[in-house]
């Protein structure tokens, strides 16, 4: 009972916090104001462990920042998959849909066990810049998604090793030391396709 009028409590603040700001807040703000609710208002002594499983702040930080780069990533592959003129930048633009896929499932099915709030849809950044990638078309289209491609590859590698000395959870740490040699290994492959266009 404790647990649904907390969760209730924390809904309710978010949608007051959002309906009396001038700015509505995007799905990532929304995601990590929730988890930031959940760490800072639950007393130590209040809750067990065994009846309320909360996440540490950077444990929670980070899930919203992965689960909404990979759904970047997979929005992004299938435009490459529709747009793209290379078949080498399709090809990628596939294994992008599919490796993030999976990577964005697993880390559902782990934020749920772990009471993380993570973002539905895309923040406005990453909105914006597929909304800038719309706008191009044939080689230019390739050539703005490869350096958006290794751009983005290169910042989240940084999270993720970041994250991996930052995070308390060990079941969060453990899908990044799982998940980060693929993403290496994508970077690795973009970084030849660059090479390649230039």
């Amino acid at each position: 009972m404790k647990k649904i009028t907390y969760l209730a409590l924390i809904a309710l603040s978010t949608v007051m916090t959002q309906s009396c700001s001038n700015a509505p807040m995007d799905s990532k703000e929304t995601a990590d104001s929730m988890n930031r609710s959940k760490t800072d208002s639950i007393p130590g002594d209040s809750i067990t462990a065994s009846t309320q499983v909360v996440p540490g702040e950077e444990d929670s930080k980070f899930a919203v920042d992965a689960a909404e780069g990979g759904l970047a990533e997979v929005d992004l592959g299938k435009m490459a998959q529709q747009r793209a003129i290379d078949p080498s930048v399709k090809d990628f633009g596939s294994m992008m849909v599919s490796d993030h896929s999976k990577a964005n499932e697993e880390l559902k099915v782990l934020a749920k066990q772990k009471n993380i709030v993570l973002p539905a849809v895309l923040g406005e950044e990453n909105q914006r810049i597929l909304n800038a990638l719309t706008e191009k078309k044939g080689k230019d289209f390739d050539k703005a998604y490869v350096k958006l491609m290794v751009n983005d590859h290169k910042k989240d590698i940084k999270l993720f090793e970041e994250a991996q000395e930052k995070v308390t959870d060990p079941d969060i740490k453990a899908f990044i030391i799982k998940t980060l040699p693929t993403l290496k290994a994508h970077l690795g492959h973009i970084e030849g396709i660059e090479k390649v266009k230039k």
